[in-house]
């Protein structure tokens, strides 16, 4: 989304002949810290909500826009407090029993999960999404519950918690579900957890979402993913409705520790990545070799519109992360289309072998 103020909202407002334009840029430039970039973007905002008030909508619209603003504001103020740390959804049913082999099998993630300091993020209910935050443990454990006729009390592990976020409105629930997520684990669960795979499939599939690990995990001798994957591979790969590659997006595990390297693995030199003056900049903890370049050039040039790949540091535009500048850059221009490849890459730039070892040049240059 560009700073830019968008041209549509930035026309002055004229009421009772009274401008309104300039009174709602002095009220964002008032209220917003000095130098912050996001002026105009709040000024946008105000513009919205005044272009909505002048037009006198119905109650209900309004009272739409009004809770929207405010579950937004408030699951953007607590998720502040956990801004670096990683995080990864979990899903899976409610009505999981305790005595279910999932169950078991989701607590023991959760417990793997927080071990490599991962937060565990479910809709805080219960069945699996106890199960996982039971693992984890509180401090370890993040909450977005839903408030529904049933099934609607926070589990044992958040009742009460500062780490709990209410939500009205399903669908800014599931936009947290995602945006905060550096990691999706699916368990067997009903329409709900069916509908966040298809969901979460799609929006990273048409790159609407980044690019994240989304692992299916099952218990041992389980069918529930296996037989949804032929039925994806039958109806949807067979008939063309997707690309053959998506299917990489897609890891099917069946124990906790497996679900678990999957996503630390996916860290492991990807950091994470950005699209940056018509580019997309992948952040690399170690730099590639050489050879790993050539590598790329030779086995994924169909990602690239143009050009090839490109090692680099940090541009001097990206001052917005500072924490971040001392990453190195992989850059190309992304075809935008085939995210399932773009996997694939990232699984060979995690593999050290593929890394740049200063030692071995050195070693080499002596002899």
């Amino acid at each position: 989304m560009p700073d830019t103020p968008d041209d549509y909202l930035s026309r002055h407002f004229q009421t009772s002949e009274i401008d309104l334009g300039e009174r709602i840029t002095a009220l964002a430039t008032q209220v917003t810290p000095p130098g912050s970039a996001n002026v105009m973007l709040y000024r946008d905002m105000l513009a919205t909500v005044a272009r909505m008030a002048q037009a006198d909508r119905n109650r209900w619209d309004a009272k739409i826009m009004l809770q929207t603003l405010r579950e937004l504001e408030q699951a953007f103020s607590l998720l502040e407090r956990f801004k670096r740390r990683r995080k990864v959804t979990v899903f899976g049913s409610a009505r999981t029993p305790p005595e279910h082999p999932i169950y078991a099998l989701a607590r023991e993630l959760g417990s793997a999960l927080a071990r490599h300091d991962l937060m565990v993020i479910t809709g805080a209910g219960g069945g699996v999404m106890a199960a996982a935050h039971e693992g984890a443990g509180a401090d370890n454990s993040l909450g977005f519950n839903i408030a529904l006729p049933f099934e609607q009390r926070p589990n044992a592990t958040l009742a009460g918690s500062s780490n709990l976020l209410p939500f009205h409105f399903f669908f800014l629930r599931k936009l947290f579900f995602v945006k905060e997520a550096d990691g999706l684990v699916l368990c067997p669960g009903g329409f709900g957890t069916l509908d966040e795979a298809l969901e979460v499939l799609t929006l990273v599939q048409t790159g609407k979402s980044p690019l994240v690990p989304i692992v299916l995990l099952d218990q041992p001798g389980g069918t529930f993913w296996q037989d949804a994957l032929t039925f994806i591979r039958h109806h949807l790969e067979d008939n063309g409705y997707i690309l053959s590659n998506d299917l990489n997006l897609l890891r099917l595990v069946y124990s906790a520790e497996e679900a678990t390297e999957e996503i630390t693995a996916f860290y492991r030199n990807y950091h994470s990545s950005r699209r940056l003056n018509g580019r997309f900049v992948v952040r690399l903890r170690h730099a590639l070799s050489d050879r790993t370049l050539q590598q790329l050039d030779n086995e994924f040039r169909d990602l690239c519109r143009e050009d090839g790949f490109s090692q680099c540091a940090s541009a001097a535009d990206e001052v917005d992360e500072p924490e971040l500048r001392h990453l190195t850059r992989l850059a190309f221009t992304f075809n935008g289309r085939d995210y399932g490849r773009l996997r694939q890459l990232i699984d060979l730039i995690n593999r050290p072998e593929n890394w740049y070892d200063p030692t071995a040049v050195a070693l080499t240059d002596s002899h």
